[in-house]
């Protein structure tokens, strides 16, 4: 008999995983990442930072420190949180050039990472992270070159594993309802619509039998 789990909660694993990325801030900073004005990893809700008003480069700089203490994060974003602090852009492009030159930011290394991550613990499809990546503002050829570490054998074992996930627990009255679920959760998570019915249905097909 075929079972299908309702349990949808396949991106904790990522929120769990990411804080490991803080490790690219402050030596020793470590805990769940979390967005200005949210909460931080202590449970206290912290303020948004003051708009900077042109600020200095060093202001610049510390404000991109906190920021990479909670996750490691693109140029781009780090652009965009300044200026909408009000830093002015001569003021941006002089800290960011200087936090890249050591290192402290490295879209090679942050897409790497996000890849890596939303694979492995959201379980996302390669046509997902193309355009996660693209909107954090990475270049498209760091984009290829981090997604090439997936290849289509991982991709369809991944894809199989979410929905081996889902074929637990309550019996299946339409097989057909529960295919077509199935496959647009898969498309959701960035899978093409060719793998998805062919993992669906060979998932579905191995569990009928056991």
């Amino acid at each position: 008999m075929v079972f299908i789990d309702g349990d949808g909660g396949e991106d904790a694993g990522y929120r769990r995983s990411r804080s490991r990325s803080a490790q690219t801030g402050r030596r020793g900073e470590r805990g769940r990442p979390g967005e200005d004005g949210q909460r931080s990893e202590s449970g206290q809700r912290r303020e948004r930072e003051p708009r900077a008003e042109g600020g200095t480069e060093a202001q610049a700089k510390d404000a991109c420190l906190r920021l990479l203490t909670d996750r490691a994060r693109s140029r781009s974003e780090l652009e965009k949180k300044l200026i909408s602090r009000g830093f002015e852009t001569e003021i941006i492009t002089r800290a960011l050039d200087r936090l890249q030159e050591i290192g402290l930011i490295d879209d090679a290394d942050f897409a790497n990472q996000w890849v890596h991550s939303r694979h492995t613990y959201s379980g996302k499809g390669k046509k997902a992270l193309a355009v996660e990546l693209r909107l954090k503002g990475v270049d498209q050829d760091i984009a290829s070159e981090a997604l090439s570490q997936i290849d289509s054998a991982d991709e369809r074992e991944r894809a199989a594993e979410l929905v081996r996930r889902k074929l637990r627990n309550k019996p299946v009255e339409d097989r057909d309802k529960v295919m077509r679920r199935l496959v647009a959760m898969l498309a959701r998570k960035g899978y093409s619509a060719g793998m998805s019915y062919e993992v669906v249905k060979t998932e579905m097909a191995a569990a009928a039998d056991s």
